[in-house]
């Protein structure tokens, strides 16, 4: 049973690598070829085929992390060495420029920061390096007096008291576990940062039990005239649900969309084709919706969109998405999770975590639809 479960988690992110793999191999082929085809570079085709470029792009993918606003995200020798936790580092990567250096940082991380900034920059640690670097006409002076701000310099800030002997950690970023799992192969606890996705296929697929799916494709569209999308990733278009079961706002206005009375979106979808844009309708029996559906999004209350009808369809929604899961239940996969050796069974332990803190969000989301508007 419990590999049944970790081949079904497997199943979610099969067709993400497949698409992935699909990506590397069309950057390999428009980055790669050329430069092996070219006569200017005299590459040897046999260190430059497609497997070595798969090897080479897994490896900076999954050692790589998100270091400032000014380096963004890269590989950072030594740095590797320490392994991710999620706002809860001991160890800050950043520019040189030290004015830079607490942003992104907890109060706590802060104050600890200011009373035992232990800075150590690639020129202190590595002289051997300057040296070659000053002895190359074109090479980088790291030793220049204004090394600070030289952003081929990184500190490495410690921002809490660390033990002796305890394990280091740095930060890759603010990922919930399927990006996490994905690109590094490992997932956290209680990650902070988890979400679940609600493909639009699902929500159409709900749709079309209620109504036609002209009907259904007509809402959809009338939505998109309104300036609304989901998240898109890869060509495929869906909503998040956050940790807190917290359902993104798109999907909420989609829902009242499609679930409005058809004589009430018939006068909205005729509002909206004369004037082009429903604010300037004039149209009394309008006024709330139009009120609602053209405010900005940030306005929006969700409150107001969180009606019972709107309600009866998250509870739909969650069962639907759960339903992906297999017939085992959370508390299964919870005792399942609870046996598992997280040494020895490593992929299991990891599949398991992120199918256990997905399923918890989708019991956090029936829950908010069940309570209704705050």
């Amino acid at each position: 049973m419990i590999f049944i479960l970790f081949f079904l988690v497997l199943s979610f992110t099969r067709q993400t690598v497949i698409e992935d793999k699909a990506l590397v191999h069309e950057d390999w082929k428009d980055c790669i070829l050329p430069l092996i085809d070219s006569d200017e570079f005299a590459l040897d085709p046999k260190f430059f085929k497609v497997e070595d470029y798969f090897a080479a792009k897994s490896l900076v993918a999954s050692r790589s992390f998100q270091i400032d606003d000014y380096h963004g995200s890269g590989m950072v020798p030594l740095a590797d060495l320490f392994n991710h936790k999620t706002d809860a580092e001991d160890v800050h990567f950043t520019a040189g420029d030290s004015d830079d250096s607490d942003e992104g940082m907890s109060d706590e991380e802060n104050n600890s920061s200011d009373e035992m900034k232990t800075q150590t920059s690639q020129t202190e640690e590595n002289d051997s390096v300057a040296n070659v670097a000053d002895r190359t006409s074109d090479g980088p002076d790291l030793q220049s007096e204004d090394t600070p701000d030289n952003p081929l310099v990184l500190e490495m800030i410690l921002v809490k008291d660390v033990e002796a002997g305890a394990e280091v950690f740095n930060t890759y970023g603010s990922m919930g576990n399927a990006a996490l799992l994905h690109r590094y192969g490992f997932t956290e606890l209680e990650n902070p940062y988890d979400i679940v996705n609600i493909d639009m296929e699902l929500v159409v697929k709900w749709s079309v039990s209620l109504i036609t799916s002209r009907r259904s494709r007509a809402r959809v569209s009338f939505w998109r005239k309104l300036g609304y999308s989901g998240c898109i990733s890869q060509n495929s278009e869906y909503f998040e649900i956050s940790y807190d079961g917290e359902p993104q706002l798109e999907l909420l206005i989609l829902l009242y969309i499609i679930l409005l009375p058809e004589e009430a979106y018939t006068k909205l979808d005729l509002a909206l084709a004369i004037k082009g844009n429903l604010a300037e309708s004039n149209t009394t029996d309008l006024s709330h919706k139009v009120k609602l559906l053209c405010s900005d999004i940030s306005e929006i209350s969700t409150d107001v969109l969180l009606t019972k009808a709107v309600r009866k369809a998250l509870l739909s929604l969650a069962d639907m998405r759960e339903s992906l899961y297999g017939r085992g239940s959370l508390e299964a996969d919870v005792e399942d999770l609870s046996r598992c050796d997280s040494i020895n069974e490593r992929k299991l332990y990891h599949s398991l975590v992120l199918r256990v803190s997905e399923r918890r969000i989708i019991q956090k989301l029936r829950s908010n639809a069940e309570k209704g508007p705050k």
